[in-house]
């Protein structure tokens, strides 16, 4: 699904002309020294910062599933996320703890952090982007069951708005047996806040 080189040029064009439209309209001098520059970094770290748009589970998991007698649940913690909230264009960040039960396959571990940064790496509210990993996870491996929690700050309530610093917003999405089980729902609960022992 990646973009050829030309078409990708020509967005970054289009949106590096609409960047210094608005540094005028904010009243600044897009001519001058110190920014000279901004509108085509920006344009880049935009096109950086929503690649999810060009990617696909599929992609970038590739033939990474295995057949696997595994029936004990898969824990993968602390996978850091950015992402931007679709209301202000502002980041959001912080971590996503994923869990599932095989049943009978298993997906390579570094797998996980590549889903949440096809679905973290577009427009987002942290609500969506919890659902949309667990579905994705669901989809691709059929297991027993998901869990998946995001932690996350976000910068449109530290720095406009009601600008408080120490606000984590944290949202969960349970699938199957996390979501029929309260105590598989529990122990993923608790090994996804334990302290950190490594």
């Amino acid at each position: 699904m990646s973009e050829s080189p030309n078409h990708e040029e020509g967005i970054n064009e289009q949106l590096a002309c609409l960047v210094k439209e608005q540094l005028q309209l904010l009243g600044e001098d897009p001519e001058r020294e110190g920014l000279l520059r901004t509108p085509d970094r920006v344009a880049g770290a935009l096109q950086f910062l929503t690649r999810g748009y060009t990617q696909t589970v599929e992609e970038v998991i590739g033939t990474a599933l295995f057949e696997e007698e595994h029936d004990s649940m898969v824990i993968v913690r602390d996978i850091e996320v950015y992402s931007l909230c679709e209301h202000h264009l502002l980041p959001f960040f912080g971590k996503a703890h994923i869990a599932y039960i095989p049943d009978d396959k298993i997906i390579g571990l570094s797998k996980l952090p590549r889903i949440v940064d096809v679905f973290a790496r577009r427009l987002q509210v942290q609500e969506r982007l919890t659902e949309e990993i667990a579905q994705a996870i669901e989809d691709v491996l059929q297991p027993q069951g998901v869990g998946v929690v995001v932690e996350a700050v976000h910068l449109c309530m530290m720095m406009r708005g009601v600008e408080k610093q120490n606000s984590k917003t944290i949202t969960s999405a349970v699938r199957g047996l996390f979501r029929r089980d309260h105590r598989t729902r529990e122990e993923f609960l608790r090994l996804a806040h334990a302290p950190d022992t490594l």
